[in-house]
This record gives C-alpha cells, structure tokens and sequence, in this order.
C-alpha cells in the first residue's frame, strides 16, 4: 500500500522537477544572451552632422546649358515610283531651295505625253471642222458637243502627266545642307522611301531646362547672350521663342531658343551651349545637400535641430543644382538642419553636434 503510494508521489514529482530545471536553464541562457546583444538606448544622444541654412545665389557662372538642334530637318522622298536616273548632289552639298537633287527615269511618262499631244490636235482638227458642218446644218449638234468634251478630257490627261513628270524631278523644299545620301544611281525609288536628309543649320535651336524659381526671369522675345565653349568666341545672341508649360520629373520647364548662325556655318548641331543669368537676375534660393533629403510614401523630408532633438521637418523641392536640391517651402534661413549620421535617425531622437 505504502508503495503504491510512494510511486504516484514520484510520478508527479520527478516531471515537475525536470520542468523547474529546464525553466530555471532557460532563463539562465536568455539572460546570457541579452547580456551579450547590444541593447541601443533609445535616450542615448546621437552624434550628427549639422549645417545652417543659408539663401544662395545658384546658377552664376554656370549657366544653363542645352544642345543645338537644327531649324529644319527633312528626310527627301520620291511621290511616284522610278529608278534614279541622276543624283546631283553629294553629302555635304550645300543646296538652294528649288535646286534639282535627283532626277527619275521619265520616259514612259513623256511617250504617253506624247500619244496624249497627238490625240488633242486630232480632237482640235474635229471641232474645227464639226464646228463648220454644224453652222451649215450639215450634222447634229450633239456630235460636236462630244467632240468638244472629249478635247476637254485629253488636255486634262495632259496636264495629269504633266503634273507627274514634272515629280520626276526631286528638289530642295529649303536652303539646307545634305547630311545624309541614301540612295545611289540606278537604284529603284518607291513613294515614301527617303533618298536624302536636309538639314537647315541658318538657324538652330537651343532648349535649356529651368527651376520654377528662375522661370520668372526669362520672357519670350529677350534676347538672351549664347556662349559656346568650343568656339572661344564672342557670344551668339538668342532670342527667347518659348516657355514650356510643363515641368518635367525634375521640375524644371523647358526653355526654347532660336539662334542665327554665321555665313560659315560655325554652329553645328549637337554642340552644347549655354545661357547664363546675370548675378542681379538670379534669385537668392534655399538649397540643401541631396544626401540629407529623406524620400517616403512621395514626399521629401529632413532633419531639422530643435532644442537638442531631431526634427522630421516635410519640405517641397522645386529643383536641383548638381548635389543640392532646390526647397520652395518647409525651411527658412537660419534653421540648422541634420546633413550627417542619418542612419540611426528618428523623429524626436536626442542628438549631439558634431
């Protein structure tokens, strides 16, 4: 009796037992374990790099800079089908408008023409003499209005194959320049197949991007100084002819020249040119480090010192400069503002200057 006792006071003891020493070694072990994780105190001060904003006066000296783009440019065509007979230019010819480029085989075209000049003085030849026989009495009426509207009808056949020899011969729509000859004698010409490009580089074009900020400096119709860095020369004068009316990724509208170039040609397209702003034209502006802007759920953000703490202070940003971004709005001078040790940075969280 007394061991059946002893064998059920076991039975609960022993498991209870081996449950005490597992929970006494596991807390053991997750003490040790916290011991050796470091535990970031959320008090601690954190040490920062700060900057105090400043206006700046951005774009002096450097300027906007754009690529030239031709006046014109054409790709040259054929509107009926023929196989080229002459070609009278090279690449590199300079051409006038109305000069003669290429010239089409012709010569079916003019044997109808031809047939078509024998018919209408056959025609002619009739109403003549049906015109005559008719005063007389001699037929009716009707067989000289046939013949007369069939005179009607050849010469308007005639000048349809006028009007097509007259395509045969391919010429310059504008004063330009042959940047590109893609076709060759004997080759066959199909309506839409481009046989060279034009180019009219009398005047270019140069588009520049500008910030909100400075949008506000620039009127169509200005005419504005040109610098061309290969050239080493005086600048080209450009007048303003458009403002764009929306901003790109970047916020900045575009801004369109028109540029006259020299009797030589010295201006050549894809050379970069630049427009500057006068220092009195140039508006003092906010402008922080792009490194020290935080980016989340589409709005720009940063750290702003506030009595000893780091503020998440929301900005707008209407441009940029090489590494800073131009702020319209959520700064103002005079404000210190967080430009290092971001990492580890919260709302509210105590710093140290460095």
């Amino acid at each position: 009796m007394k061991t059946s006792l002893l064998k059920k006071v076991l039975y609960v003891v022993i498991p209870v037992a081996i449950i005490a020493v597992v929970a006494i070694r596991l807390k053991g072990n997750k003490e040790i374990t916290e011991e050796k994780v470091y535990q970031h105190d959320k008090q601690a001060a954190l040490n920062v790099g700060v900057d105090t904003i400043r206006l700046t006066v951005l774009n002096s000296g450097r300027g906007h800079l754009g690529n030239f783009e031709p006046y014109r440019e054409a790709k040259i065509g054929a509107e009926l089908p023929g196989k080229v007979n002459s070609i009278s230019v090279e690449e590199g010819s300079f051409v006038n408008k109305g000069q003669e480029l290429i010239r089409l085989d012709d010569a079916l075209l003019r044997h109808q023409l031809a047939g078509i000049n024998v018919k209408i003085e056959g025609l002619e030849a009739d109403v003549a003499r049906f015109e005559v026989l008719a005063a007389a009495d001699a037929i009716q009426g009707v067989q000289l209005e046939k013949t007369q509207l069939g005179l009607k009808g050849a010469r308007t056949e005639k000048q349809t194959v006028e009007e097509q020899l007259s395509k045969t011969i391919i010429r310059a729509p504008f004063d330009a320049i042959v940047t590109a000859k893609l076709t060759e004698l004997g080759a066959f010409a199909a309506p839409g197949m481009p046989l060279l490009q034009l180019t009219d580089i009398s005047q270019l074009k140069l588009t520049i991007q500008v910030s909100e900020t400075d949008l506000a400096h620039f009127r169509e119709g200005q005419k504005h100084p040109i610098y061309v860095k290969s050239l080493q020369e005086e600048p080209f004068s450009g007048t303003l002819r458009m403002i764009g009316s929306k901003a790109n990724m970047a916020n900045s509208f575009p801004v369109k020249f028109l540029v006259q170039n020299t009797s030589n040609h010295k201006l050549k397209a894809g050379m970069f040119g630049e427009v500057r702003m006068n220092n009195d034209e140039a508006t003092p502006q906010i402008a922080v480090p792009a490194s020290a802007v935080i980016r989340a759920d589409g709005k720009s953000s940063i750290y702003k010192v506030s009595n000893g703490k780091a503020v998440l202070q929301t900005i707008t940003i209407s441009g940029r400069d090489g590494d800073l971004v131009i702020v319209s709005s959520g700064l103002k001078a005079g404000d210190i503002i967080v430009t290092q040790g971001l990492t580890d940075l919260t709302d509210g969280a105590n710093i140290n200057l460095k």
